[in-house]
């Protein structure tokens, strides 16, 4: 009986796959501070730092940098990446706005006149996933 109760109780989280996202960010110019990701699942709040989803961050590797983000629930989401050289965990920008320090976006560029949106960045996970980001 115990083992029925116990299967009950876990069955609906059986379904929820959890998977994770490799992300090698390339173009690193050097090993001084750190590469910070910052992951959406939704277009509202986009770049916006209150509405990550997850984030994490990892020492910067002169060339390539690996990070990986683990427990992603199927879904779609949308990449964005700075090299923070400095380490003020802040992307520096100049006085019209625009970035000081590398950045990247999953599946899109820089436009001229600013960020890519959340549709243009958006990728869809449903196994484990791997993605290139160039800085």
């Amino acid at each position: 009986m115990k083992y029925i109760l116990a299967f009950l109780l876990f069955f609906p989280f059986a379904g929820i796959a959890q998977n994770k996202l490799s992300i090698s960010v390339e173009g690193v110019k050097n090993s001084n501070g750190r590469i910070n990701v910052a992951l959406y699942n939704h277009s509202e709040g986009f770049l916006k730092f209150d509405k990550v989803y997850k984030c994490d961050s990892t020492k910067a590797q002169k060339g390539t940098t690996r990070i990986d983000i683990d427990d992603l629930p199927e879904g779609e989401y949308a990449l964005a990446i700075f090299h923070d050289e400095n380490g003020n965990d802040e992307l520096d920008t100049n006085w019209l706005g625009i970035p000081k320090e590398s950045i990247g976006f999953s599946k899109a560029r820089m436009k001229a006149f600013g960020p890519p949106s959340f549709r243009e960045c958006a990728m869809k996970i449903r196994t484990d996933s791997e993605i290139r980001i160039v800085l």
